[in-house]
């Protein structure tokens, strides 16, 4: 009997935390989700902090904590496994095999690939409708906000990456993550200065990539940037008298959430 109870109290279960992670429709949820957000923003603060000078009690602190976020991104990442409908689907999605990628090499010691968890963030901005709901950003903020992080989180990966490539062959062109961070926008925007160049097969290829994810996707991403901004000067900015809610399109005459008609602004007329 305890069997067959077993069964459907697990699949609800399971259902109940694949929704608070991957939904976050709850308060409990998206605090979940918030948190996840935090600890990789930290943990890329991390990164980019050891890769200048520290001393020995700071250096030691700052691995203590990353290895305690490292555990909880484990303990996640198995807990979405068991939650996961299809565990086997859920193991070679995108964000599974990112998750592997950023935390397994460290595992083991080879290789240092955190700048990859700041992928994870694609991941969080699926809970930005919570903040278009909330009227915190409004929508054509919140698509402003999605691009602005998509081209910060391209050139973080790419800087880290190029780093960890170079810095080890090259320490006095690449001593920082701040000089890899000079080179992936030069590289990226393709104004290539020269000044700095990698020596390692590694990073030349990493190099050539930039130049091609350069052309490729800034340009598209710039543009839909400033489309963006454009129509965010024609946005009607009257809150809605039913639901307070703000940011409609210059023409709308309905409130896009509740559907109440929107008050009419008599034009000041010019003496």
């Amino acid at each position: 009997m305890s069997k067959v109870l077993m069964g459907p109290l697990e699949t609800t279960l399971k259902s109940r935390i694949r929704a608070e992670l991957e939904e976050a429709e709850t308060s409990l949820g998206l605090g979940i989700n918030i948190a996840i957000a935090a600890l990789i923003l930290i943990s890329a603060g991390l990164f980019v902090a050891e890769t200048y000078p520290l001393s020995a009690g700071v250096s030691a602190g700052l691995t203590i904590l990353d290895w305690l976020i490292l555990i909880l991104f484990l303990v996640e990442y198995g807990v979405r496994l068991w939650a996961a409908e299809r565990p086997l689907r859920y193991i070679v999605s995108p964000y599974a095999i990112v998750d592997l990628v950023a935390i397994l090499p460290m595992l083991v010691g080879v290789f240092d690939l955190r700048s990859l968890r700041l992928i994870r963030w694609l991941r969080i901005l699926k809970l930005a409708r919570f903040l278009e709901e909330e009227r915190w950003l409004g929508r054509e903020g919140l698509i402003i906000a999605r691009i602005i992080f998509t081209l910060f989180a391209i050139v973080f990966i790419y800087s880290g990456a190029i780093y960890q490539v170079e810095h080890p062959v090259d320490p006095e062109t690449f001593r920082t993550l701040l000089d890899a961070v000079y080179f992936a926008v030069v590289t990226m925007t393709t104004v290539g200065y020269g000044d700095v160049t990698p020596v390692s097969e590694a990073g030349r290829t990493l190099t050539v990539m930039m130049i091609l994810t350069g052309i490729a996707l800034i340009p598209s991403q710039v543009g839909s940037l400033i489309q963006n901004i454009n129509r965010m000067q024609t946005v009607n900015m009257i809150s809605c008298q039913n639901c307070g809610l703000s940011g409609h399109a210059a023409d709308a005459v309905y409130c896009r959430r509740c559907g109440k008609q929107l008050p009419v602004v008599k034009e000041e007329t010019k003496c």
